[in-house]
């Protein structure tokens, strides 16, 4: 109890708890599952992945495939998390699991240099439309940030928009994304750090509501990041006010 109190506040003390758990009932999976999920959140990797794994033996359960690659990606080891990336493809893993999935098999290609190749990935989930708004978010999030890192920024920056619009819940910080790539930058003084902005606080101009397209899987693929043919985008599903 007290690690899943701790584990947003203070992550390593929560870590401690749960390893304290353990010391006493390694046996029970909720411990080990507290203390892989603590251990992950205070950036212990090899010991969060060594308690996935035990988990994975204990339960059978393939949901854990995919943060078990993510560590492995943190391990700096890529290859080890498209191995597991492989195992998951043969498992049955729900909607939610698979877009994690795909996002971790995209950033080890990344990682490996073969970025073109994570793009594709990228792009061909989002292709997808039956996922949920979150998920949706999510991809298109992850797309735009390799998109600004391969330099494109005006591309990304449309991307980061779609997200703004999908992302509900405002969980990813999109709009700090498309303030950034806009030269926004809000500075606050010392002695204004603890109060709230007024009515002069700079406003931001709206993003346009239409997402860049996406080539359906099975498309010739072609140049990813495109800035001058971009310009045929399809429609945004609007946000509802209820």
């Amino acid at each position: 109890m007290a690690a899943g109190e701790l584990i947003d506040e203070d992550p390593a003390l929560a870590y401690r708890h749960a390893e304290a758990a353990r010391r006493r009932a390694a046996r029970l999976p909720v411990v080990r599952e507290a203390t892989a999920e603590t251990a992950y959140a205070a950036g212990e990797f090899a010991a969060a992945l060594n308690e996935y794994r035990a988990l994975r033996r204990m339960t059978g359960n393939p949901e854990y495939l995919p943060v078990m690659a993510d560590c492995e990606r943190a391990l700096g080891r890529p290859a080890n998390a498209l191995k597991l990336a492989k195992e998951a493809a043969q498992e049955r893993l729900a909607g939610e699991q698979q877009v994690e999935m795909l996002l971790v098999e995209a950033g080890a290609r990344d990682d490996l240099g073969q970025r073109a190749e994570a793009l594709r990935l990228l792009k061909n989930a989002i292709a997808e439309k039956r996922l949920p708004k979150e998920s949706q978010a999510r991809l298109r999030y992850a797309y735009a940030d390799m998109l600004e890192r391969s330099g494109e920024q005006v591309a990304a920056r449309q991307w980061f928009v779609t997200v703004e619009h999908l992302d509900t819940e405002q969980a990813l910080d999109a709009q700090d994304r498309i303030n950034a790539l806009d030269g926004f930058v809000l500075e606050i003084g010392e002695d204004d750090a603890d109060e709230e902005l007024g009515e002069g606080e700079p406003s931001v101009e709206e993003p346009s509501v239409e997402e860049p397209s996406v080539e359906e899987p099975g498309d010739e693929e072609s140049p990813v990041g495109r800035t001058d043919k971009d310009e045929d985008l399809e429609p945004v599903e609007e946000r509802d006010d209820e």
